[in-house]
């Protein structure tokens, strides 16, 4: 069993129906050539602007914030049950005065199968005006190619074990990754990782140059016992506009993760409790945290 995930780095347009329309020409490009999930950059409808930097203005801004029952939202549902693939739509969310990071899995029959709100939100900039998440939900996506669970993180989430491990106990064998940064090796790393100590394959789409420097990765979760040499790197793209793919071998993930020690096999969760303490010292006390 293969599942094909297609790595949308896009640039964004100027306003939300723009956008679509270049996640729909992404996307068909992505069904030709046999993707089963598109997954697109961190609050794609907006591309990731604040109110201030929209290029179609803070208005605009304010009125792209999607609800479910949105016709923009409906487009993205219409273009998944038309073109048979499931989208990872990453959007601006209005609840209520509110605003959220949000990003929802549409599966190929156009039905919303998991909903997720970005928890770590970056408190020091303008994502103060987000609302945060609350939990890490995971989803049994129906793929043409069979059943595969399904969690998401969004960007800075990533930077925070927390988030793949509560997805891996939660049953994700595949963590799907909206981005908006700069990459470096060190966030590469962290990928890598998240993938390796949780024994699940990790995609990440981000935005290309020049809003952010490209290189959407996807890693396997894997490792070969006896061979130093082995790469779990799937697919890394460079700094420039494309789609490109990640191949996950979903039954050698579930037999290396029936024998092998990392995931949830040999934790000692009785004597994790300093983990959830909310008591921070110095150097990290941070007066605008909300914790």
């Amino acid at each position: 069993m293969k599942i094909r995930v297609a790595l949308l780095q896009l640039n964004p347009g100027k306003s939300d129906l723009e956008n679509f329309e270049i996640a729909k020409t992404g996307i068909q490009e992505a069904v030709n050539n046999g993707a089963d999930i598109a997954l697109l950059p961190e609050l794609w409808n907006v591309g990731y602007s604040s109110p201030e930097e929209y290029s179609s203005g803070k208005e605009a801004w304010e009125k792209s914030a999607l609800t479910k029952e949105d016709s923009n939202f409906l487009l993205y549902q219409n273009l998944a049950k038309q073109l048979g693939i499931a989208i990872l739509f990453p959007y601006l969310e209005k609840e209520g005065s509110s605003f959220v990071d949000s990003s929802s899995l549409i599966d190929r029959n156009g039905k919303v199968v998991l909903n997720y709100r970005k928890v770590h939100t970056v408190d020091k900039g303008w994502e103060i005006l987000f609302q945060s998440g609350m939990d890490f939900p995971v989803t049994e996506l129906d793929t043409k190619n069979g059943f595969v669970k399904i969690g998401c993180m969004i960007c800075y989430d990533r930077e925070f074990p927390e988030t793949s491990r509560i997805l891996m106990l939660n049953g994700a064998e595949i963590i799907l990754v909206p981005n908006a940064c700069d990459i470096d090796m060190n966030r590469l790393c962290q990928l890598q990782t998240r993938g390796y100590e949780n024994m699940l394959g990790v995609a990440m789409a981000n935005y290309p140059k020049p809003k952010y420097n490209g290189r959407s990765v996807a890693y396997n979760g894997m490792r070969v016992k006896g061979d130093n040499n082995y790469d779990p790197l799937l697919v890394l793209a460079d700094d420039t506009e494309g789609v490109t793919y990640a191949d996950f071998d979903m039954n050698a993930l579930r037999e290396y993760r029936k024998t092998e020690i990392w995931g949830d096999a040999y934790r000692k969760p009785r004597i994790y409790g300093k983990l959830i303490e909310n008591d921070p010292k110095e150097p990290f006390i941070r007066t605008n945290a909300r914790r």
